[in-house]
């Protein structure tokens, strides 16, 4: 994968709207969550339907991000698709985007108990972290998740997006997260798409129009920063989310 770069008309149109390139230069880890977005391996396993291979490239990237965010005191989420019986009819109009036969393979494969919804096999979930299921490509629309329901219980404001695919399901989760109204950054190399164009072009449309494009050194040497000054805190920020759930 192509280190990302924001081309130079776009960064004067940054610069001319808000003074710097990047929205977030600090990340409060205790307030930070990471959404790893569907790597599952209906999207990453050769010979399935929607097989990304450049997603198993940046399995190292995800796993750093989610260490980091852990030692800082924030929250890792595992989000994953299914392909549920309810959205045979509720979601119609997307299977009808498939033939038959693909549609019906892939309410085989994503389905809950199909070998693709389970997730990549080099990826390696802590006791700690959550695992939401969504059933639509943002987690954020109504019905899909539960995903704003777990993040304001831990009063989360910052959001880190990564996973498969860069232009679907993270730019879909990722708008709708910044519609929610947290700050959120999709990590340019711990999130892959199909071809390198389709990832390139969300990634440019994000950091213009709906939050911040940072790299996973980028975004860990800003968790590291705060780490010190966070991780304290981050029971007190439990705490007060259950309060206010309880409400």
């Amino acid at each position: 994968m192509a280190k990302f770069e924001v081309p130079e008309e776009i960064q004067a149109r940054l610069m001319a709207r808000r003074g710097r390139l990047h929205a977030y230069d600090v990340i409060d880890g205790a307030s930070c969550a990471l959404l790893v977005v569907d790597m599952q391996n209906f999207f990453m396993k050769d010979g399935e339907l929607m097989c990304a291979p450049a997603a198993r490239d940046i399995v190292p990237n995800v796993s750093r991000l989610a260490n980091a965010v852990r030692a800082a005191g924030g929250l890792v989420v595992w989000i994953v698709m299914e392909a549920s019986e309810e959205s045979r009819e509720s979601w119609n109009n997307f299977h009808e985007l498939f033939h038959p036969a693909a549609a019906e393979r892939r309410f085989a494969s994503l389905g809950r108990h199909g070998d693709g919804f389970r997730l990549w096999h080099e990826l390696k979930p802590h006791a700690s972290d959550r695992t939401v299921v969504k059933r639509r490509y943002s987690a954020f629309i109504q019905g899909s998740s539960d995903i704003e329901e777990v993040l304001r219980g831990r009063c989360i404001d910052t959001v880190l997006v990564a996973g498969v695919a860069t232009n679907v399901c993270c730019d879909s989760t990722a708008r709708d997260c910044m519609m929610r109204g947290f700050k959120t950054i999709m990590v340019s190399d711990a999130n892959a798409s199909f071809t390198e164009a389709e990832h390139v072009a969300a990634l440019r449309t994000f950091i213009t129009y709906f939050g911040d494009v940072q790299s996973a050194d980028e975004v860990i040497a800003r968790i590291d920063a705060r780490a010190g000054e966070t991780t304290g805190d981050s029971e007190a920020r439990v705490d007060r989310g259950a309060a206010r759930v309880a409400r």
